[in-house]
């Protein structure tokens, strides 16, 4: 497996599991990054947590056409969050922007191999 595909599923894992602890937990800075909880804050963290569960498998199983689908499906999202959120000056937002160009690496070094 490319290098660049282990460092994006690391990244997923490294990000998410404080992110989901956060939410889980209702910590005052999640609170504040996703506001209060809510039907809609606890979908986002079901999306999150498929996101860290099927990263955690394709570190391990590691299988790149999978993980290429799954990373394309990050991008996508992740591309449309300042769109849906309305600026580039939200700290998720960010975060989704340069996680989104890691994946756009890693997804087109698995389509040159």
């Amino acid at each position: 497996m490319p290098g660049l595909l282990v460092a994006s599923l690391a990244v997923n894992i490294g990000v998410l599991l404080p992110v989901v602890a956060g939410l889980l937990l209702d910590a005052a800075w999640a609170k504040e990054a996703f506001g209060p909880r809510a039907p809609g804050r606890q979908i986002l963290l079901a999306i999150y947590l498929s996101i860290l569960t099927l990263s955690s498998v394709l570190f391990v199983w590691r299988d790149a056409k999978v993980a290429a689908g799954l990373l394309l499906a990050q991008c996508l999202y992740k591309v449309l969050t300042p769109l849906t959120v309305g600026t580039l000056r939200h700290p998720v937002v960010l975060s989704n922007l340069a996680i989104a160009a890691l994946h756009a690496v890693t997804l087109s070094t698995l389509l040159a191999a």
